[in-house]
């Protein structure tokens, strides 16, 4: 079975059952340099923008300099990222850098996240950035609020040497619940946190309804798409071209063509390379198959520029960006793990899990303990439990690892619903799906698991300290689908 069809099966089952262009040095904010000893400054704070379009009222967002998707941050391989945020917001708010590799902060705050800043204070950050790729930041703490707000935006570090595009051209999805006025209207309801999480039914593309972009004859695109919705799982295909697939989560693949569907849940990212074609008046059109009615048109591209057409190109794959500076897991020694994600109205409701052969060691939760954390808004378990946001750093680790040594851990949802976790400070290979090789075994630093699933991933432990594991469905982590990995 390939991977589109192996990983379409669960998603599509569960969906069906109702469920700043240019380069710059270290500094550049939307394409413009800075000098490396001043920090970009970013400011958080409430704003209006238009999201549907001329003719419609704006919508009240909250946002980083006043647009959402946020600025796209800069930099290049082996500089440094310094950052000020200011905070503009009625409550406190904080950072986090999604997918950078980085060793746990000060007082063992998780990696790459800075302590709360209050309103009207600054948050300061400085990055190492060792590897190049597509990352993004946004809020850790009152996540689901804050980037359902609209609070979130694109980190891209640069390879050293540039690749060969003629544009770079990032690609931000979101979804929305707009309500009368285009009122935003970001909570989930609470069994929806139990459920698929709070899905919007206003997709937006760059932070616009049906986003359309200009195109040239013949001119070589890398798009960097970003799912940054709370909850939605895009089944993505382009409709006119075939791009390649160059990266997934900002890491090198071996290119191939795009699968049909590229499923993009909550957190990854996917870079593509499109040859546009040498034809005035084209149109390309990004679809989402995820939709029941069918497949809906986020966006479209039009090759409108009157210019002569680019050089013919082989059909050949294009060359492969540079592999991640990441140690190879050891997969005849590695250390062997399971983790079970448990809970769900669902499982809730009907008092039975999905059962998966071979069973996980843990055993399923008891309908009754299940019951006492719904009553407190807390649906999901990792390992047997569930965490708020503020009980993280105090909370015993789910799982501990041993520094310096390989390890293969086996993931399970035993849920009614796809989950998606995220490994902060790391990423790992994936190597299979319910004993499937995975193709390629990507590495990935947010995984998507169907219902009943188990994916076995695997990497080094390369840095002590305490990381956290949680859902990228923003409703999951706050209704308890949070841990702590400790590695020592």
């Amino acid at each position: 079975m390939s991977d589109a069809r192996s990983a379409r099966r669960p998603v599509l089952a569960a969906l069906a059952a109702g469920l700043l262009i240019a380069p710059g040095r270290a500094g550049a904010l939307g394409g413009e340099a800075a000098s490396e000893a001043e920090p970009i400054r970013l400011r958080a704070a409430p704003a209006r923008v238009s999201l549907v379009g001329e003719g419609w009222p704006t919508t009240e967002v909250w946002a980083y300099e006043g647009r959402v998707p946020g600025p796209v941050l800069r930099a290049r391989q082996g500089e440094v990222l310094r950052l000020e945020l200011e905070n503009g917001l009625p409550e406190p708010t904080s950072l986090y850098f999604h997918g950078l590799r980085l060793p746990p902060g000060p007082n063992g705050l998780p990696p790459g996240i800075g302590a709360e800043i209050s309103p009207g204070g600054i948050g300061r950050f400085t990055l190492p950035l060792e590897e190049a790729g597509t990352f993004w930041y946004h809020p850790f703490r009152r996540a689901a609020a804050q980037v359902g707000r609209g609070l979130y935006g694109l980190l891209v570090v640069e390879e050293r040497q540039p690749y060969p595009v003629d544009r770079d051209l990032p690609l931000v999805l979101d979804d929305w619940r707009l309500g009368k006025d285009a009122v935003n209207q970001p909570h989930a309801a609470p069994q929806e946190a139990g459920q698929g999480g709070a899905v919007g039914e206003v997709v937006t593309v760059e932070g616009r309804v049906a986003a359309r972009f200009e195109l040239r004859t013949g001119e070589r695109l890398r798009l960097r798409l970003l799912n940054a919705a709370n909850a939605r799982i895009f089944a993505l295909r382009f409709k006119g071209v075939d791009p390649w697939l160059l990266a997934l989560d900002g890491r090198a693949l071996v290119p191939r063509e795009l699968p049909r569907p590229l499923l993009l849940a909550p957190g990854m990212r996917a870079d593509l390379l499109l040859e546009v074609p040498s034809v005035r008046l084209a149109r390309i059109d990004l679809l989402d198959d995820a939709e029941p009615q069918g497949a809906a048109r986020l966006a479209s591209f039009w090759v409108v520029r009157n210019e002569p057409p680019g050089p013919i190109r082989p059909p050949e794959p294009p060359p492969a960006l540079p592999p991640p500076p990441l140690p190879e897991p050891d997969l005849e020694r590695a250390e062997r793990h399971e983790l079970v994600v448990d809970g769900g109205v669902a499982v809730l409701a009907t008092g039975r899990a999905p059962v998966l052969d071979p069973p996980p060691a843990l055993p399923p939760p008891e309908p009754a303990a299940l019951r006492r954390l719904a009553a407190r808004g807390l649906w999901w378990t990792i390992q047997g439990r569930a965490l708020r946001e503020e009980e993280l750093l105090a909370a015993p680790p789910v799982l501990r690892l041993a520094r310096g040594k390989s390890h293969r851990l086996e993931l399970v949802a035993r849920t009614a619903v796809p989950v998606a976790l995220h490994l902060h400070g790391h990423a790992f290979r994936v190597l299979a799906r319910d004993g499937r090789r995975e193709p390629g075994t990507p590495w990935r630093d947010t995984v998507l698991l169907g219902p009943g699933e188990r994916v076995a991933i695997a990497f080094v432990a390369e840095r002590a300290g305490r990381f956290p594991l949680h859902g990228t469905v923003l409703d999951h982590m706050a209704a308890g689908m949070l841990g702590l990995v400790e590695v020592v």
